[in-house]
Order: structure tokens, then C-alpha cells, then sequence
């Protein structure tokens, strides 16, 4: 039993730059996606800047929003699918504790 506990104390450290990597790719598919959805939504190809000063409260507010809810969703399911998969393949879940990222 001693050994699994030591095992499981290693796996986040080895977990790490899984998770990384599957971060960026998640970050990189969400970015992708709030384009996607702020062209069908606004029929712009570009989402307001909050700096901009032609744009209104209502739109920044509303792009943030939407970016801010596709970032999340997929970041937990990035996130959910990596820890499946190694726990899995070590039979380990990848953290020490209940908690996630933060």
C-alpha cells in the first residue's frame, strides 16, 4: 500500500506538462470557437476591444461574456478529459487533493 501513496504523491509532477500542453491546445480550440461564435452572433469578423472607443458598454460586456463562457467550458472539459485519461492509464487520479487547478 506504502508504494501506491508514494506513486500517487509523484503523478501531479508528472502530470504537469500533460496538463500544459493540454492547456495550450485547449486555449488555442477556444480561442478558435469564440471567433466562430462572435461571427455568428454579431456577423463581425472581430470581436470589440474594451479599449475601442466606437464600441458601447453593451457589446464589450456581451463579447466578454461569451469569451469568458467558452474559455471555461472548454478549459473543465480539457481538463476532465486529460485527468481521464490518466487515471486510466496509471489507474491513479492525477491530483493530491479534491481540489483542481486553483
Amino acid at each position: 500500500m506504502a508504494k501506491k501513496d508514494k506513486h500517487k504523491k509523484k503523478l501531479p509532477l508528472v502530470y504537469q506538462p500533460f496538463g500544459f500542453a493540454l492547456s495550450w491546445a485547449g486555449g488555442a480550440v477556444a480561442g478558435m470557437a469564440f471567433r466562430k461564435a462572435w461571427k455568428v452572433l454579431r456577423h463581425e469578423d472581430d470581436a470589440p476591444d474594451a479599449l475601442d472607443p466606437d464600441r458601447g458598454w453593451g457589446e464589450i460586456l456581451l463579447a466578454a461574456a461569451v469569451q469568458g463562457a467558452i474559455f471555461a467550458v472548454v478549459r473543465s472539459a480539457v481538463d476532465r478529459t486529460g485527468a481521464k485519461a490518466i487515471a486510466r492509464s496509471t489507474g491513479v487520479w492525477p491530483t493530491t487533493d479534491k481540489g483542481g487547478r486553483d
